[in-house]
């Protein structure tokens, strides 16, 4: 099983885990077979908080027929790497960089899993 697998397969056991190089340490994200920072093999699965801080923002415009306005964010997550998502439960305008955020898992099995965000309630959003 490749690390898409792997990493998919955790997501659907409800665990958010993310590799973690023996090597340098370093905690990576898109699942891979090489650390990027390194080039170690030596990759292990490990549980993360899913806490992060939105980087970048925008909100892409859309039809109200076609699902509405939606966010696509930067999130930074307090273990290092970026990732690309959404910012949910929270009008698509009002995600800010800077706000705190706590991952979900998204999805199902026919579409495939994904981590999403949700803000953190009572953080300083900025």
């Amino acid at each position: 099983m490749g690390p898409e697998e792997q990493y998919q397969a955790h997501l659907a056991e409800g665990d958010i885990k993310l590799q973690r190089c023996d090597n340098c340490h370093a905690t990576i994200f898109y699942p891979r077979v090489l650390c990027p920072d390194c080039g170690s093999t030596d990759l292990e699965w490990q549980t993360i908080s899913g806490h992060g801080e939105v980087y970048s923002t925008t909100t892409t415009r859309r039809r109200p027929d076609r699902g509405g306005d939606f966010n696509i964010s930067l999130v930074e997550l307090s273990e290092g790497p970026r990732l690309l998502s959404h910012v949910e439960n929270i009008e698509p305008d009002r995600v800010e960089i800077g706000m705190k955020v706590q991952a979900r898992i998204s999805g199902g099995e026919e579409e495939g899993y994904r981590l999403v965000f949700d803000p953190m309630e009572g953080a300083d959003h900025g």
